[in-house]
């Protein structure tokens, strides 16, 4: 089984954007130390507490400081974007960091309704146009336009000799069935999804035609984990990580709470539920309880890949949790 890691570059409370970054960094070179496969970066705008709004950006800096994990995109959201800049911008780093890059795939707005304004001018006609528009970036990618095709002469400059890997991000059967038609990757994210992924990484798999150079399916799933040196120590960190996302709603930036916070706190029953889902939807526990379910997670929807997304009360504790499962899998 494959381990990969999505950051969000998350500010925590005390911490400069810029020490976030550098964190980004720090992140992605212990995965490359401890055998991570890949290291995504997502794209949020104008959400407090994150600070990767350009993950395009932050790759070229974290791959002039690493050397073998892959980088992407978790994910580029198309609909704000003409595909031929996408090409453009992931050929250029396809060719700085060779057979190391990622081109994932998404169409979620990334932000609020006014975010999503300043970013497009027509969002929704823009997601409804979302299966022409990634069928625009993969023959950019690939530079395999139809010769009847009106971008057949034009080049999404400089053409890596390794293009990206493309990399279709969802969490629903329509978004598997979109990999599955196009020939790509496919990453489906239970992390933020009720839906049942077996079921729909299955629909991908049974669907996939292959094209170019993509002769059999990839994919990979997407989990919230937190991971401590006592279950207790991590099951107290998802919990704290529940009110934390309930003191959202109240306060534009609360800080992560402490144990004692918890334990006083008056949660009533809508609250209670919200904390009851984000347990139910982490995998949490020591190192071998968290592989004993990724492992038997990739069994069961039948992937060879898990990706990883953390959240935690400190920076520290987010290390510590990578640093543990990674040493676990060695």
């Amino acid at each position: 089984m494959k381990l990969s890691i999505l950051d969000q570059s998350p500010v925590y409370t005390g911490m400069s954007a810029e020490e976030a970054l550098q964190a980004s960094l720090n992140l992605a070179q212990l995965g490359e130390k401890y055998g991570y496969t890949r290291f995504w970066l997502t794209e949020h705008h104008d959400i407090d507490g994150l600070a990767s709004t350009a993950p395009e950006v932050l790759l070229a800096f974290i791959g002039a400081q690493t050397s073998r994990i892959r980088l992407g995109s978790g994910a580029v959201l198309l609909p704000h974007y003409k595909p031929y800049k996408v090409a453009e911008v992931f050929h250029t780093l396809a060719t700085l960091f060779p057979g190391r890059i990622d081109l994932g795939i998404g169409r979620a707005p990334g932000g609020s309704a006014e975010v999503t304004m300043a970013l497009n001018d027509n969002f929704m006609q823009k997601v409804y146009e979302m299966p022409d528009r990634l069928e625009e970036v993969l023959h950019l990618i690939h530079n395999d336009f139809p010769e009847e095709h009106p971008y057949s002469k034009i080049n999404a400059l400089p053409l890596p000799n390794i293009p990206p890997e493309p990399w279709l991000l969802g969490t629903s059967k329509k978004s598997a069935r979109l990999a599955a038609r196009n020939g790509m990757a496919y990453a489906f994210g239970q992390f933020m999804s009720d839906e049942d992924g077996d079921n729909i990484l299955q629909t991908y798999l049974n669907e996939f035609l292959p094209k170019g150079n993509m002769e059999k399916p990839m994919a990979l799933i997407t989990v919230n984990v937190v991971c401590s040196e006592s279950a207790e120590e991590a099951k107290d960190i998802v919990l704290r990580q529940g009110l934390w996302q309930i003191l959202r709603t109240y306060r534009s930036k609360p800080s992560f709470p402490t144990h004692n916070e918890y334990t006083n706190y008056r949660f009533n029953e809508k609250e209670r539920s919200i904390v009851d889902s984000i347990l139910n939807k982490t995998i949490y526990g020591t190192p071998e309880e968290v592989i004993n379910v990724l492992t038997k997670l990739a069994n069961q929807t039948s992937v060879s890949e898990v990706m990883i997304s953390t959240y935690a009360s400190s920076l520290e504790e987010r290390i510590k949790s990578y640093q543990l499962i990674g040493q676990a899998l060695k």
